[in-house]
């Protein structure tokens, strides 16, 4: 895996988010512009009250420049409540038409109180082993 460093959310301190990647050889086509991805993230609660990840918004975007979206209801069909100093993590994935794209996007965290955050997920960087220097 190709770990990223964790970042601080700057619109909630209390909240950790960081990424892994892996490049899928086995089950990539690449004559057929097929380049299959898993990430996994893991989102730290370091705060004092509970949050609920309630949606995902995704920018794929390829090395072609073209760009994909994607919006949905939580993150593996899942809204996960996440308590003060817990952890959650799961694994996704991703097709891109070229060996190296980009992933970024936000979570849409709810707190305890009902107030409702964007949680900011930095650019990461998909990448075929040695495909980038």
């Amino acid at each position: 895996m190709n770990p990223v460093n964790p970042v601080l959310n700057p619109v909630n301190d209390a909240l950790n988010i960081s990424v892994a990647t892996q490049y899928i050889k086995e089950q990539s086509e690449p004559n057929a512009g097929r380049f299959i991805f898993t990430y996994t993230i893991s989102i730290t609660n370091n705060g004092e009250a509970p949050m609920t990840l309630r949606k995902r918004h995704w920018l794929i975007t390829n090395s072609d420049n073209s760009k994909i979206e994607v919006n949905g209801e939580g993150v593996v069909g899942k809204q996960p409540l996440i308590g003060p100093n817990q952890s959650y993590q799961y694994t996704s994935g991703v097709v891109l038409n070229s060996p190296v794209g980009t992933m970024e996007g936000h979570y849409v965290m709810e707190k305890s109180n009902g107030d409702v955050f964007n949680a900011p997920i930095p650019t990461f960087l998909l990448s075929v082993p040695n495909s980038v220097n």
